[in-house]
């Protein structure tokens, strides 16, 4: 464990001359591309238009510690944390695939990330992404569930992720989004009358943005807007804000947000914390270029 832990944190103190900085901007037929629209696969909890290039294999150790309102009664969150481990390779420059397990609701998902169209110099103004992923919550207990089957486990996302470098300082994204779980909460009062029946077919929107502060350090910021919430769900939509920082072949990213899950599905489908009464989660993400 402590070698994982140097492995990740070594580039963050000392950096690479194969500094993430110096991407190249040209193709071989001379098309003027705009880079480093985002320097993270992902923004906050939303998918970024950025991927692996070609035969690279990136991993992604994520954590999501518990909300910081119980004080040191959790240690700020520390006692309950959640965390993702996500491994995307590059089939080519664009297209990647990636294979993830996450301890919350115990989640293994598959994912596809292509791009359709990119942002040029003097031409077309966005850079499009597709991206499908497939998952399987393992952590359903059939105990409380008798008449759970296999396929209550699976759920699907489908995005696409439209994103525009609008300087050299400040990136924009839209990510309309349909998601489907087979089994979805429902929730009862104290007489056991239904609260909450919520459509297994959701729909969402998201939106999310990166500022440049300098050199290595950017504002991250992304939110989601859930279209067809059962109106008596105690679910919220998700807003997330973090800060990234890169280093040679290394980005390390800390955020806050009111959503404890990391997968599409977990963060918009499931989110229960509340800016307003402090019920908000800290986390990072570190992510090594192989």
């Amino acid at each position: 464990m402590k070698l994982v832990f140097l492995i990740f944190c070594f580039p963050v103190f000392c950096f690479s001359q194969d500094d993430l900085l110096d991407e190249i901007n040209t193709d071989s037929t001379g098309i003027q591309y705009a880079t480093a629209v985002f320097k993270g696969l992902k923004i906050v909890n939303f998918e970024s238009t950025k991927l692996v290039a070609k035969k690279q294999l990136t991993f992604i150790v994520a954590h999501r510690f518990g909300s910081i309102e119980n004080g040191f009664d959790s240690f700020f969150g520390l006692d309950d944390a959640v965390t993702r481990l996500n491994f995307v390779y590059g089939i080519s420059d664009g297209f990647n695939i990636g294979a993830s397990r996450s301890s919350f609701q115990k989640i293994y998902e598959f994912s596809a990330k292509y791009r359709l169209l990119r942002q040029t110099e003097s031409g077309f103004p966005f850079t499009v992404v597709g991206y499908n992923s497939f998952l399987i919550n393992t952590g359903l207990d059939k105990s409380n569930l008798p008449l759970l089957k296999f396929k209550h486990r699976l759920g699907h996302t489908v995005q696409v992720l439209i994103s525009r470098k609008l300087n050299t300082n400040f990136s924009v994204e839209l990510a309309p989004t349909f998601f489907h779980d087979n089994l979805t909460s429902s929730f009862y009062d104290e007489n056991q009358v239904k609260l909450s029946d919520q459509d297994n077919s959701q729909f969402a929107l998201g939106f999310g943005g990166r500022y440049k502060l300098g050199k290595r350090w950017s504002l991250n910021m992304d939110y989601g807007w859930h279209l067809n919430r059962d109106s008596n769900s105690p679910f919220k939509n998700p807003l997330s804000i973090g800060l990234d920082l890169e280093t040679g072949g290394h980005v390390f990213q800390m955020h806050f947000t009111n959503a404890q899950g990391m997968n599409t599905n977990s963060f918009l489908g499931q989110g229960t914390g509340d800016w307003s009464d402090g019920n908000i989660y800290f986390g990072f993400n570190l992510s090594r270029v192989f």
